[in-house]
């Protein structure tokens, strides 16, 4: 099967699929001609699914997916100005968690919204984990402690301004200011040496960080606990990802325990016009 296939009943020659191709390994040669795949298509197409997206006609199947593999955009679900301003602006770092767990339905819907994030030349290198065991979230919070106090005793300076100091005080008293007591953990970790790894797992634990409040969650970003992650062998012998990999994004979820009624107010951007 070629790469491209084009269903000449269905197509308008309208050029669409060939104008939108990352890699312009589409062309169209006038507007009498149907597109066709250029003779390096193979080796350079990303497979990223613009060409069977953008066609308006179902005329375009590419070898990984057809029209009838892609759900089609429902004009009737199309988020208003006004909801999208409200759900990004009203998003909140939530800190306060109910006991209650998150099925597994749940999150693994949360992240495959999350996994439909860009990547870097859709490379899709963002692998997760999820850790649900309190004893287990427990034991890694303590050792993010363990790290902490690591820096506090040996680089004093380099964590300064966090006030480690009262991290681990808090701690040292009963109470969870590395996980906040949160019934999950998802991590999102990729290859140390792909260059496109790390944004790649901050823009997919973004898109996470904003889906959650529309699956009626809230979500905060672990960066105690993946600074540890990152920076601490014991916690990274603990973690034990594969070799090679490193974890670039770490984030509580659950269930909020307090609704927020308001949106506080933020500095105004500062923008440099050319």
């Amino acid at each position: 099967m070629r790469l491209i296939t084009i269903d000449e009943m269905k197509c308008k020659k309208d050029g669409v699929c060939a104008a939108e191709c990352p890699l312009s390994i589409i062309v169209q040669e006038g507007p009498s001609a149907f597109p066709r795949q250029t003779d390096d298509a193979e080796e350079l197409c990303i497979g990223c699914g613009h060409c069977v997206a953008v066609c308006p006609h179902a005329a375009l199947t590419h070898r990984s997916c057809s029209p009838n593999d892609c759900p089609p955009l429902r004009k009737e679900l199309a988020v208003s100005e006004d909801q999208a301003v409200q759900l990004f602006k009203g998003r909140r770092s939530i800190r306060s968690y109910r006991t209650k767990p998150v099925d597994r339905e749940t999150l693994g819907k949360l992240i495959s919204i999350a996994g439909h994030a860009p990547t870097g030349h859709n490379g899709q290198h963002v692998r997760w984990m999820v850790i649900n065991d309190r004893e287990e979230l427990s034991r890694l919070s303590g050792m993010t402690v363990d790290w902490l106090r690591y820096m506090i005793r040996e680089m004093p300076a380099v964590l300064a301004r966090l006030h480690p100091e009262r991290v681990v005080r808090r701690h040292d008293e009963g109470i969870d200011v590395i996980c906040r007591g949160a019934p999950h953990l998802v991590i999102a970790y990729g290859s140390k040496p792909d260059p496109n790894a790390r944004i790649s797992c901050t823009i997919a634990m973004t898109q996470l960080e904003l889906a959650a409040p529309v699956l009626g969650l809230g979500a905060c970003w672990a960066g105690y606990f993946n600074a540890a992650a990152t920076y601490w062998p014991p916690m990274a012998k603990a973690l034990d990802l594969p070799e090679n990999h490193e974890p670039y994004g770490s984030m509580m979820i659950g269930y909020p325990k307090y609704a927020y009624h308001r949106i506080p107010k933020r500095n105004e951007p500062i923008i440099e016009w050319r």
